[in-house]
């Protein structure tokens, strides 16, 4: 997929404003805190800017709130998740409520996302994803 430099420079802008709930879940997620995995956050895919992703299992999370609930923005992101599954990702969405939760809560959500997609006892997940 070629790189959109208008993309990257948002993606940039981005990481740098967090809400309140993506700055938790980051905190969760990063320096391989969970499952080892690594994530970026603010990763541009395309035309869009994923809230965060894991490359290795080609996997984006998305924190919604209350404003994915208008017409317009649902639409928007709609549009995004056929963009990503298309490209090969697999989207998931996670409610500001439970990002905001933490602790037990917020790594059960994660758990029921993301152990699906992990491989089987004796193969590895890419630690090549950058």
């Amino acid at each position: 997929m070629p790189r959109d430099p208008a993309t990257h420079a948002r993606a940039r802008t981005e990481r740098h404003a967090l809400t309140a709930s993506e700055a938790k879940l980051w905190a969760a997620l990063r320096d391989r805190r969970w499952k080892e995995l690594k994530f970026r956050r603010q990763h541009a895919v395309g035309p869009y800017v994923a809230d965060f992703a894991c490359l290795a299992l080609r996997l984006v999370l998305e924190v919604d709130g209350q404003s994915h609930a208008d017409p317009e923005q649902a639409a928007f992101d709609a549009q995004r998740t056929a963009f990503l599954e298309n490209a090969g990702w697999r989207v998931a969405r996670i409610s500001n409520t439970d990002a905001l939760a933490g602790g037990d809560a917020l790594y059960l959500k994660l758990d029921a996302i993301v152990l699906p997609l992990l491989p089987r006892e004796g193969e590895k997940v890419s630690r090549s994803d950058g």
